[in-house]
């Protein structure tokens, strides 16, 4: 038979989460411990078990009152983990600083967990030293949707952060940042450039145009329409960019304004599939809540993204990991997609950040012509950490070259580049200026 060292070690190795298991004393008072050997055991009817040591003073109050807890703890409570596991000393409650439903078997279930069940003593089984406890299940909650808290080689851990096989990428600056520089006469070539390296680019600002005259002279037949998007601020305008042939209409919001998740929500209804929703100021202090409440209500819409931009570039990389741990989580199966500023030159330490938090898609601009983050400039960092991207790199590469030198031997470099890498351009007979969002 095994030795009970090389079992402990062997267990050890096997990775399992974290939960508090919460019982009622005899005169009602509630008791709770840290336990790992939680499992499903039935899904018609209900059931779950726990597996307690016989010794413990927990096995017994569950054993004399017949109801049992169990709240799933998230990765940032090893704190809630250890005290109940009788680690941390001169702890007057174990209850103490948290927030506690009562079930309605009368145990305590912990508000912040990722979820808890509420159970009734159903069976008890011998299991060697331990008792394997059968509960049914009277009620539960999903209450967060967030990492779990594991338990592994006897520490307290998180799934180890995993990069992704490809990530994608969209321009939304470089027609408003050359607009604005008064290069709008580079608009057309750089845009099928950027459209032929297989990469979606924003085209233009419709969100104050009032006729269908108006958003045709502004998006015109010169743009490679399937491959682009345009800013829409109501329903009539992304019906207007639609029936042009626009790809994608992009919608902002500021979360903080329930009435304007609402007005989105309505607006979307129909074309989410099309819509990709922009949450302005999504990284700043004490918007987490309401970020994550407008991305959860957005998933459920079906919208096509959910773009969490850094438009001024106050967000922390660590601000970035916090709020992108939990948002990617909340949004499936409906893609985030992030967009950062690199004023402070921190945009790719946030973007490997935003990379092991889960995200997947990125805004960026051509030469990071309006602070965001360079399009050229992730690409090098994914091909250095091998995540793929489907555009072509070396063509996005070359036309930010050109963007950054516009002229050469009378010709823009865009217009060479596309010519040499056998790409279709569009005829320049487009608008002399393009209205686009910087």
């Amino acid at each position: 038979m095994i030795d009970a060292t090389t079992f402990r070690d062997v267990m050890s190795q096997w990775p399992s989460g974290v939960t508090v298991v919460t019982t009622l004393g005899a005169d009602g008072s509630r008791h709770g411990m840290t336990a790992s050997s939680f499992s499903s055991v039935s899904l018609d009817p209900p059931l779950v078990s726990i597996c307690l040591t016989k010794t413990l003073y927990t096995h017994r109050l569950i054993r004399d009152s017949g109801v049992f807890g169990i709240s799933v703890l998230a990765k940032d409570q090893a704190e809630v983990g250890r005290r109940f596991a009788g680690m941390e000393k001169d702890v007057a409650s174990r209850f103490s600083g948290e927030s506690w439903t009562t079930g309605e078997t009368g145990v305590a279930l912990l508000d912040s967990a990722l979820g808890w069940f509420d159970c009734r003593l159903l069976h008890e089984y011998p299991g060697g030293d331990h008792t394997i406890f059968v509960g049914e299940v009277v009620a539960g909650r999903a209450a967060r949707r967030s990492a779990p808290l594991l338990f592994h080689s006897r520490g307290w851990g998180q799934f180890a952060d995993v990069l992704p096989d490809v990530a994608t990428l969209s321009d939304g600056g470089v027609v408003g940042a050359l607009v604005d520089a008064g290069r709008s006469e580079e608009v057309v070539e750089v845009t099928a450039g950027v459209a032929a390296a297989g990469s979606r680019v924003r085209i233009a600002d419709l969100s104050r145009v009032r006729s269908a005259e108006e958003a045709r002279g502004l998006v015109g037949s010169w743009a490679p329409l399937d491959a682009a998007s345009v800013l829409v601020s109501d329903r009539r305008q992304a019906d207007l960019a639609l029936a042009l042939g626009v790809g994608t209409v992009e919608l902002v919001v500021d979360p903080g304004r329930r009435d304007q998740v609402d007005a989105a929500l309505v607006a979307v209804d129909g074309i989410a599939a099309r819509t990709a929703v922009h949450l302005i100021s999504a990284f700043g202090v004490e918007r987490l809540d309401v970020v994550l409440e407008a991305v959860q209500r957005l998933a459920r819409a079906g919208v096509a993204e959910i773009v969490l931009p850094d438009t001024a570039g106050s967000a922390t990389p660590l601000r970035v990991r916090a709020l992108l741990q939990e948002a990617v989580a909340i949004a499936r199966p409906v893609p985030l997609r992030v967009g950062l500023h690199d004023r402070d030159r921190l945009g790719l330490v946030k973007a490997i950040i935003a990379l092991k938090s889960g995200v997947r898609h990125f805004d960026t601009t051509l030469a990071g012509l309006d602070g965001s983050v360079a399009t050229e400039d992730l690409i090098r960092l994914l091909e250095e950490v091998d995540v793929d991207t489907p555009v072509d790199p070396g063509l996005l590469i070359e036309l930010a070259r050109g963007v950054r030198r516009p002229e050469r031997d009378g010709h823009s470099t865009t217009l060479t580049t596309l010519a040499k890498n056998g790409a279709a351009l569009i005829d320049a007979g487009g608008p002399e200026t393009v209205g686009a969002a910087g």
